[in-house]
């Protein structure tokens, strides 16, 4: 059984893929950007996959593929790998696509994964695009080393909290960002990481791509007298051992406003003395003085 497909305005031919599930990188923005493994893979698989069908029929019909497209996303998994696993004990073959990039990057596709593994299904992987991997090449940032966090919490609380727990890494970090969150999350992050270098990458790979860089206070200035962006948003900070110089009193207070505002004194000293590699008899200084009491030490 053959299924065919477009490329560069003629028709290909492919073969049936062997049972199993295969992972299969999508553009993160420019069509052009898929590999031949992964079109013969999507026309000849039984079924695809797709966090968001209409995204997905959008790369199928560029490239002529007919394959039949099944919903499988964060609301609807838990009802339906039962069914994909029965499709695969059948001997199926089946892609599983995300709406851009690479499937399992901050998607819940790994517990699908998990599932196939432990039932004995071979699962193949097909790289390509990744949103995480572009930003952080462009970035100009350190790149020997990096941390995906994904999406931080949404409410600032949460978010400061989060940005305190992954300060002291010493890797250059990678955010996702929804666009309507974008200044606050910049400037949560400058009061809690200091004043690192940074970046915020939009767009990748499309018409309006677009990279930012500058330190976090300087970005979230930027973003917070500017209009709301529009498209996907990666934010990139570089390590906590970046080589920056030994943060001010304004950082260091900032800081503490912020661990002050959930934590008793003492813990708030140690958790920022920690997070900004501080003496703690200095950051005990600083807090004394932010409460308006006099001391020389904890």
């Amino acid at each position: 059984m053959t299924s065919t497909y477009t490329l560069l305005g003629l028709q290909a031919e492919t073969t049936r893929c062997p049972p199993g599930l295969y992972i299969v990188a999508t553009p993160i923005g420019n069509l052009k950007d898929i590999t031949l493994r992964a079109l013969e893979t999507l026309a000849a698989a039984d079924a695809i996959l797709a966090e968001d069908k209409r995204v997905t029929k959008v790369l199928l019909a560029h490239y002529g593929i007919s394959t039949p497209i099944l919903s499988y996303h964060e609301h609807n998994a838990e009802l339906m790998r039962p069914d994909i696993l029965a499709r695969l004990a059948g001997g199926a073959a089946l892609a599983l696509v995300s709406d851009a990039g690479t499937p399992l990057v901050s998607d819940p596709g790994y517990k699908l994964v998990q599932a196939a593994v432990e039932a004995g299904h071979a699962v193949t992987a097909l790289p390509g695009a990744s949103a995480v991997l572009a930003a952080l090449v462009l970035a100009g940032l350190p790149s020997d080393r990096f941390f995906f966090e994904g999406f931080l919490p949404p409410r600032s609380a949460e978010r400061r909290r989060r940005a305190r727990q992954i300060a002291g890494i010493d890797a250059t970090i990678v955010l996702f960002e929804a666009p309507h969150r974008l200044d606050e999350s910049l400037a949560d992050l400058a009061a809690i990481l200091g004043n690192r270098p940074a970046a915020v990458a939009r767009e990748l790979t499309k018409k309006f791509e677009t990279i930012r860089r500058g330190t976090l206070d300087e970005l979230a200035a930027h973003y917070a007298h500017s209009e709301k962006p529009r498209g996907e948003i990666v934010i990139l900070i570089a390590p906590a051992s970046g080589g920056e110089s030994a943060p001010g009193d304004d950082v260091v207070d900032a800081r503490l406003r912020s661990a002050l505002a959930e934590h008793s004194p003492r813990d708030a000293v140690a958790l920022v003395a920690a997070d900004l590699g501080l003496p703690r008899r200095a950051v005990y200084a600083r807090a004394l003085l932010l409460q308006g009491r006099n001391g020389d030490g904890q």
